[in-house]
């Protein structure tokens, strides 16, 4: 019943929001988008439209309000690399896709992403809001990862057994490593003890879930997150002990089983397992389609690709990056690397305590940015999951942190009078 309630009270009353103030209906597009009501509470909650009716209320309100504040400044060239990124793959749907199909689902796929990317950065334009975006995401993922350590710690690992919204383990084990940078970073700096815990506690479940989804890719995110984590914050020595404290932690409740798995990752090809070996053939696969096709195969084309190199139809890539390159070729890889890559390098100088921001929090929702990226790009070369919302949510906080973050110009000083004569 809780999660009807929800999924109802949220669709239509976000929606009725949405056509005065487009941003709510954005949060509520977002918190969907994460949780997925129709999947998390699948025996109360009944197919239904739900989030194509708040995005249908929130662009109705989005235009008429003048379609937002389209003064970008220093985020323009990451958001113009979203749009030439979806721009290059419509293209690649006409043109060059063979399962014309699934290409096409593709495109209509990365427009529901794109979109309300649009109406964020346009709309997301003081940084209360930016904070509300951040801790949404957050706490979205953090719920969905809550319900993992419940049906894990009653014996049952819904998360490795039949994965969530669609997605399998490693998906899910991605999608929490791009929150938890977010999480971590919320934590340390919130202003007050009650969110300060309730962050804490989220990163907690985060990390917890993604050692017992068994995902290689996914803790060797996690711990690649932690590490930029450590690298970006100003440190104290609570700060050294407190890391000491995590990994102890991690290593008490790791056990064999996920470390036996995750030492995999790093074994040579004598000793890797059959899925191992399986995706550095595929890889090789990608690069040499690469190779052979730098325009790409297609949109959403490689599984039909995949036959020439002696794989069934339909087999993935097994790597975000490499299968983005082989259907969109070089130009495609390029844009979508420059989108996440463009919004990590522009954040890098407002780390240092000398860099002038009008206000501490931007310099700690750069960092949050910066970790989750981070450590989703080294995770998601594990997978091919070219649609995950997260990271383009978590990108699109730090486009919004790089247009609203500018000190304000100083006012220059009046000459001092002189009296006549």
């Amino acid at each position: 019943m809780k999660g009807l309630l929800f999924t109802y009270g949220l669709t239509y009353g976000g929606a009725a929001v949405s056509l005065f103030n487009p941003f709510v209906g954005l949060l509520v597009y977002v918190c969907f988008a994460i949780v997925r009501p129709q999947h998390m509470w699948y025996w109360s909650v009944p197919e239904g439209n739900y989030s194509k009716i708040v995005a249908i209320a929130l662009l109705i309100g989005w235009a008429g309000r003048g379609f937002g504040d389209w003064k970008l400044g220093r985020a323009w060239p990451t958001t113009l690399a979203l749009l030439g990124f979806i721009a290059w793959a419509t293209l690649s749907a006409a043109t060059l896709a063979p399962n014309q199909e699934a290409a096409w689902e593709f495109v209509d796929l990365l427009a529901k992403i794109v979109l309300p990317f649009l109406v964020g950065v346009t709309t997301a334009n003081t940084l209360p809001r930016i904070k509300t975006l951040a801790w949404v995401i957050m706490l979205s993922e953090a719920y969905v990862a809550f319900e993992f350590n419940l049906t894990y710690l009653g014996g049952y690992n819904r998360l490795w057994e039949e994965g969530f919204g669609a997605m399998d383990n490693n998906c899910n084990a991605i999608a929490l490593d791009a929150c938890l940078g977010l999480a971590v970073i919320l934590a340390i700096n919130a202003e007050k003890w009650w969110l300060k815990l309730l962050a804490a506690a989220a990163a907690a479940l985060m990390a917890h879930a993604v050692l017992f989804s068994f995902s290689r890719g996914g803790m060797l995110g996690a711990i690649v997150c932690g590490f930029v984590i450590f690298l970006v914050i100003p440190k104290k020595p609570i700060h050294y002990l407190a890391a000491v404290v995590v990994v102890l932690l991690v290593l008490r409740f790791a056990g064999p089983e996920v470390v036996d798995r995750f030492s995999t990752v790093f074994a040579d090809s004598s000793n890797r397992d059959i899925s191992a070996e399986s995706r550095v053939i595929l890889w090789n696969a990608c690069i040499d389609s690469m190779m052979r096709n730098p325009l790409g195969v297609g949109t959403a084309s490689w599984g039909e690709a995949v036959v020439n190199y002696g794989f069934k139809r339909g087999k993935l890539a097994h790597t975000l990056w490499l299968q983005v390159g082989a259907e969109l070729g070089l130009p495609g890889l390029a844009l979508l690397v420059f989108f996440y890559g463009s919004c990590v390098v522009r954040l890098l100088p407002w780390l240092r305590s000398s860099f002038q921001l009008p206000d501490p929090a931007f310099r700690y929702l750069a960092q949050a940015v910066i970790a989750a990226l981070v450590g989703f790009a080294v995770s998601a070369q594990f997978v091919s999951l070219d649609l995950l919302e997260h990271p383009y949510y978590i990108a699109m906080i730090g486009v919004c942190l790089l247009k609203v973050g500018v000190m304000p110009a100083e006012e220059p000083e009046p000459e001092p009078e002189t009296e006549p004569g």
